[in-house]
């Protein structure tokens, strides 16, 4: 392990077990430099990783102050957009859409999506941000022939919205799969990775209650901004214990 690495792994400690709590700074590179024994340039580093992690906030003149550093809770059995999670958790997130494109599927996007060969798909790739930490790369894919119109303000804001209160679409249920996948190069350059080498990937197929399948969406996650949850009711038996 780097000198740098091992200093962020304590500091990030230490603030996890709240040494320095919410808006408290941390001591100064020189002071920092002097309880690890190593340079200033080291300490540097090590703070590039805190702020990259979302831990700290480096602000000119005045050090490195700790920040809110909290996770949302994903519903994995629930059907619910991004905003609607971090709206209902009070979460600030920005949503930068970096592409949106017109598909014909391929055999090999069928075989990814669902969407059957030579149809026709909207591809929005977004990148949600939370703590000034670049969190979350959302990949949805959209028939055309249910959403002819998709453009960058719908897609910054809720598509979900767009879909149920503007088009009308009667959104049923999802199946889902979620894994720990090794990040590839587009998650290296929209993910805030810090060095990680694996992220969550939640694969959806979503359907109208008509049971057609309109969406598929891939959404690929930070390993430490979120924590999936899920509740498990057990269901009665005629045994008796």
């Amino acid at each position: 392990m780097k000198k740098y690495e091992h200093v962020f792994q304590q500091l990030e400690t230490d603030i996890n077990q709240g040494l320095y709590q919410v808006n408290d700074f941390l001591p100064s590179e020189e002071i920092l430099g002097q309880r690890f024994g190593v340079s200033r340039d080291t300490i540097r580093k090590a703070l590039k990783l805190l702020v990259q992690h979302g831990l700290i906030q480096k602000k000119q003149g005045s050090g490195s102050r700790v920040i809110k550093h909290e996770r949302i809770n994903f519903p994995v059995s629930a059907l619910t957009s991004f905003q609607e999670i971090t709206q209902a958790q009070e979460m600030e997130t920005m949503t930068n859409v970096i592409a949106i494109d017109k598909l014909i599927v391929d055999e090999k996007l069928s075989k990814l999506t669902g969407f059957p060969l030579r149809s026709h798909v909207w591809r929005i790739t977004r990148q949600r941000v939370m703590d000034n930490v670049a969190s979350v790369l959302d990949i949805d894919y959209l028939l055309t022939n249910l959403v002819p119109v998709i453009d960058r303000d719908i897609a910054k804001h809720s598509i979900y919205d767009y879909l149920e209160n503007h088009l009308h679409l009667l959104i049923d249920l999802a199946q889902k799969e979620i894994t720990i996948d090794q990040s590839n190069q587009q998650d290296s350059i929209l993910l805030d990775l810090a060095g990680e080498h694996h992220v969550v990937s939640v694969k959806s197929k979503v359907f109208l209650t008509n049971g057609e399948q309109f969406q598929f969406t891939e959404s690929r996650h930070k390993l430490d901004k979120f924590r999936f949850v899920d509740f498990a009711k057990r269901r009665p038996t005629n045994q008796q214990s």
